[in-house]
């Protein structure tokens, strides 16, 4: 009878401790929202309009074709004003639901790169020529926190 007892107070210490740990990751002040890539790019001197035409001709519709599919959830173009030579000129800001939604994207990016484009060749071939009205400045991804 006394082990039963000792056994009881063992499974409801237990109990506790994973209740207050639970409680614990439960009072966040903040819900994990959605994910967002940033690419900041500058366009070459007097080359705006022509990169602005691929944002148009290619990138929207990359971009329109993976939202279809359901791999991201919403897309931006925002233009910003350069302070310096090495400054983005534009931000290409893409929304996923979840890191989730990034898993197997070189598998989705091809898919979508062989439906917009007709081939992934042909959209490493569109890259590379892009090269000439455009520098990558970098990118960065990251998570939105709602603030509950």
């Amino acid at each position: 009878m006394r082990i039963i007892k000792h056994l009881f107070a063992f499974i409801a210490a237990i109990g506790l401790a994973f209740a207050s740990i639970a409680s614990i990751a439960a009072e966040h002040p903040f819900t994990e929202g959605q994910v967002v890539n940033v690419y900041a790019i500058r366009t070459a001197d007097g080359r705006f309009d022509d990169y602005l035409k691929f944002l148009d001709t290619i990138w929207k519709p990359t971009q329109e074709a993976a939202k279809q599919a359901g791999y991201i959830i919403g897309y931006k173009v925002i233009k910003v004003e350069p302070r310096g030579e090495n400054d983005p000129d534009i931000y290409l800001i893409v929304y996923y639901r979840n890191w989730a939604a990034l898993d197997g994207a070189t598998a989705k990016a091809d898919v979508i790169s062989k439906e917009v484009e007709g081939s992934v060749e042909g959209a490493n071939a569109s890259t590379v020529s892009r090269g000439k009205i455009r520098r990558i400045l970098g990118s960065w991804t990251g998570q939105q926190l709602d603030l509950k």
